[in-house]
Formats: C-alpha cells, sequence, structure tokens
C-alpha cells in the first residue's frame, strides 16, 4: 500500500488526467484543490512526511482554519500528473489562523502549491459558506470554447448566462444560478482572488475572461461535468456564431427555459429572463 492506492488521490489524479485529455491544460495551464474530508485525511496521515514551513498566503478564511486541501504544483504539468504524482500535487494543511500553508505531502523536490492557491483558497471558504460546506472541489482551466466568447460578448452575468442556457438544452439543469465574469486581471494574485470570491458568493461558475473558467462542487464528478458543460455549450455557441454568420433562426426561448425548469425541478435565476431594454 501507498498514498497512491486511496481512493480520494486516484479520484483527484484521475480528474487532473480527464482534463488533459480535454485540451484543457496546456503546459502549466491551470490548476485543481480539493478540501479533503476527515476521513480522507485520516487515510492519507500515515504517509504524511516531516510537515515543510508555514508560507503565507496573503489571504485568509477563518472558516477553512485546519483543514487539508489536495493542490496541484505551481509550474507543474497536469500530462503529467498520472505520471509522476509525488512531483506533480501535494497535500497542504492550513493553520489554525487559516493564513498560512504548509506541505505535508507530495511536491517533492521544493515544488509549491498552485501560484493559483490564494485564489482557490478563498473561493473554498466562500462556496463553503453559502454551501453549507459541500463544496470541496475548485477547478480552473483553460477551455478554448468559453475563452474565445470572452472576446465577442460583453463581459457581464447576464449575456453570459443567457448564451450559455440558450446554446445547449442541459445547462438549465447543470448551472440554475447562471455564470458570472471576472474582467481580465493579472493571475495569481490577491486582487484576483477577491474579485473571484465575490463572483462566486452568488455563482459555482466564474469565467475569466481572456484567461479560462473557475468551477466549484462537491465532489470530482459533479465539478468535472459543470467544466464539461460549460465548455460544450461555448462550443456550440461559437459553432453557430460562425457557420451563420452571427445570425441565428432560432433558439431556445424564454419560455422553453422556463418549462425545462419546471420540468427538472430547478429554480432558474430570475435576473437573466426577458431582453434587456435599450436605451
Amino acid at each position: 500500500m501507498s498514498i497512491l492506492d486511496v481512493k480520494v488521490i486516484q479520484d483527484y489524479i484521475r480528474m487532473c488526467n480527464d482534463g488533459w485529455l480535454q485540451g484543457w491544460h496546456e503546459r502549466n495551464g491551470g490548476n485543481l484543490t480539493y478540501r479533503m474530508k476527515p476521513e480522507e485525511v485520516e487515510e492519507c496521515r500515515p504517509y504524511f512526511q516531516k510537515p515543510g514551513p508555514w508560507i503565507d498566503m496573503g489571504v485568509s478564511g477563518i472558516n477553512l482554519a485546519g483543514e487539508y486541501f489536495i493542490t496541484t504544483g505551481s509550474g507543474k504539468f497536469f500530462r503529467n500528473v498520472i505520471l509522476d504524482p509525488e512531483h506533480s500535487i501535494g497535500i497542504v494543511e492550513i493553520n489554525d489562523r487559516a493564513d498560512s500553508w504548509r506541505i505535508v505531502w507530495g511536491l517533492e523536490g521544493n515544488a509549491k502549491p498552485t501560484s493559483e492557491f490564494p485564489s482557490h483558497f478563498m473561493n473554498h471558504s466562500v462556496r463553503s459558506k453559502v454551501t453549507n460546506g459541500k463544496c470541496r472541489v475548485i477547478y480552473h482551466a483553460h477551455p478554448p470554447n468559453l475563452i474565445a466568447m470572452t472576446y465577442i460578448l460583453p463581459l457581464s452575468a447576464r449575456e453570459f448566462t443567457r448564451a450559455l442556457w440558450k446554446s445547449a438544452t442541459e445547462c438549465p439543469v447543470v448551472f440554475p444560478d447562471g455564470v458570472g465574469v471576472v474582467p481580465w486581471m493579472v493571475p495569481g494574485g490577491t486582487e484576483i482572488a477577491r474579485a473571484t470570491s465575490q463572483v462566486m458568493e452568488k455563482y459555482d461558475v466564474a469565467v475569466w475572461a481572456h484567461h479560462g473558467l473557475f468551477c466549484s462542487g462537491p465532489d470530482f464528478d459533479t465539478t468535472f461535468g459543470l467544466m464539461h458543460t460549460v465548455e460544450k455549450s461555448a462550443q456550440i455557441y461559437n459553432l453557430v456564431m460562425s457557420s451563420g454568420q452571427g445570425r441565428v433562426r432560432q433558439t431556445i426561448t424564454d419560455d422553453n427555459l422556463r418549462a425545462i425548469a419546471e420540468e427538472f425541478g430547478v429554480t432558474l435565476n430570475e435576473e437573466f429572463f426577458g431582453e434587456p431594454e435599450i436605451d
């Protein structure tokens, strides 16, 4: 037995590899963090190494004090996670003030958690609060069709939500609250971490303009499925726009959206109904 035989580690590695196979993680692009359950921590604890030093994150989230996270490494390639997990991923512990981390397993060779860890941590803090602790996964990837949309649509939650809802029938069911949008910012710092966490107080999906997508969820399958659904809807939207030269003959209407919500028992965000008023 080794830590690589523990189910949560196997599931984490599988999700990293699935993202690589989708083409969402060029070079060292993207990152994945998972807030571990207490029983998962105990399964992994026998394989923990001597903890590293505490490293200040520049952000804090007191509701996550003492938690443990599995994380991809800074500068590491998703394509290598399945081949060399000990150097590509790791487990970090959060201190009692919830403002610092230290490595307890993995990230060998003096590696560090992803440079986006502050963004992930703040979003874990927010999503844990608004979901009563159910959210455990934050996933950032570079799905190309979604990124392409950020160059042609106004950068608003309304525009992106309506475009995605109307491009694929399952979208209103998969993300009934809609999606939020963060304007372009330099990645890796506290500014984008705070901006994203504000968006994710309302949504479990945050679009990073000209960069990628942040998704959150209770488990690996749900979160990966959310990312996959958004990207496929974006692909359909772009195909329609390009093949029809921007002209749409028919689409899913607001009444259709309400019918979907009624049939599947979901409540859609009413902010996104109705065509915008023109001044």
